[in-house]
């Protein structure tokens, strides 16, 4: 397969963690961190707006070869290949997929020969701590940073953190890094880049915490699914001004679709329960029952206020899931 170091610029030297800053061995940790790489199908449902050819990164959490990384690299995947940073590659399957958490698990096939890193407490990291937030390829792609903010994350695919990490500056390669802190154990994933305004200070990078795996990781290691009962899913993209939520796309095929809903429409109730921000309606639609149960959204169209009932769906119904076992 491709050298993946072809793909990942390097950190400028002083941006690069300093070791002897850190009481751990950090060299041993970064080793944890390798480079994770999926195929997925052209007819999979998120072929077009996740791609059929993803990359980032993963970290092993377990001397057995388990990959703890970000859900939207492995969703649908079909071929998976992990390498450390030692050049050592292994193919790997997809154990399980969450969704509401946003994280992944997969499972290395061959020996990688790279130590764990240990599950720490992201609930300790409070803004103003160091971290580390580290991509494949060890010293050379990871980034000395520290915690920005602590606060609630929204994002447009009906997606909901209470709690999520915000970390600056901004590393370059960011999906599925690695966040580690102080004391060498992980303490979240990496899944996005924002802007200031999004993360409450300069650009970074938004970081799931690895806490809200911890209660669901044994059954997700075994089914492929975290054993709550699935979270009813609209298939919407929506952006959120002064508080107001508004469409902006539906998934083609979608429960939205299907139900009626626009680009444009102003989202200004659930069930004639008033919603303000994204995470007001998400969790407005998300109080009405699992997957399945009706949605009434009250809806302003074009000077009038409708209501549009949208029978909700399990997201996953409309994945396809070849590689996982």
């Amino acid at each position: 397969m491709d050298d993946p170091d072809q793909d990942y610029p390097e950190i400028p030297e002083p941006y690069r963690p300093d070791a002897e800053r850190f009481s751990f061995d950090v060299g041993k940790a970064l080793r944890s961190v390798v480079s994770l790489r999926t195929e997925i199908p052209e007819t999979a449902f998120t072929s077009t707006t996740l791609g059929t050819e993803r990359s980032g990164h993963g970290v092993v959490i377990d001397p057995k070869g388990l990959v703890l990384t970000i859900g939207y690299l492995v969703v649908e995947a079909e071929r998976v290949w992990l390498v450390s940073n030692d050049g050592r590659a292994a193919e790997g399957h997809v154990m399980g997929y969450d969704q509401e958490t946003g994280f992944g698990l997969v499972q290395a096939l061959q020996p990688l020969d790279v130590p764990a890193l240990e599950l720490g407490s992201s609930a300790d990291l409070i803004p103003g701590d160091d971290v580390i937030v580290a991509g494949w390829g060890g010293e050379a792609h990871a980034l000395q940073a520290r915690v920005s903010a602590r606060k609630e994350f929204a994002g447009y695919w009906e997606y909901l953190l209470d709690d999520a990490i915000f970390t600056t500056p901004a590393h370059p390669l960011w999906g599925g890094a690695a966040l580690i802190g102080e004391d060498g154990t992980l303490r979240g994933i990496g899944s996005l880049y924002v802007r200031g305004e999004e993360s409450g200070e300069t650009e970074g990078n938004m970081i799931v915490p690895v806490d809200i795996i911890k209660p669901i990781l044994p059954t997700l290691r075994t089914t492929g699914a975290s054993g709550r009962p699935p979270r009813p899913w609209l298939g919407t993209f929506t952006a959120e001004t002064s508080g107001r939520v508004v469409i902006v796309g539906t998934w083609q095929g979608g429960p939205a679709e299907i139900a009626g809903l626009k680009a444009g429409d102003l989202v200004v109730g659930v069930d004639d329960k008033p919603v303000e921000g994204m995470a007001g309606f998400f969790r407005g639609v998300w109080s009405l029952g699992p997957a399945g149960t009706l949605i009434p959204l009250n809806i302003y169209r074009d000077g009038d206020l409708v209501t549009i009932t949208v029978q909700s769906c399990s997201r996953g119904d409309f994945y396809q899931s070849p590689n996982i076992h």
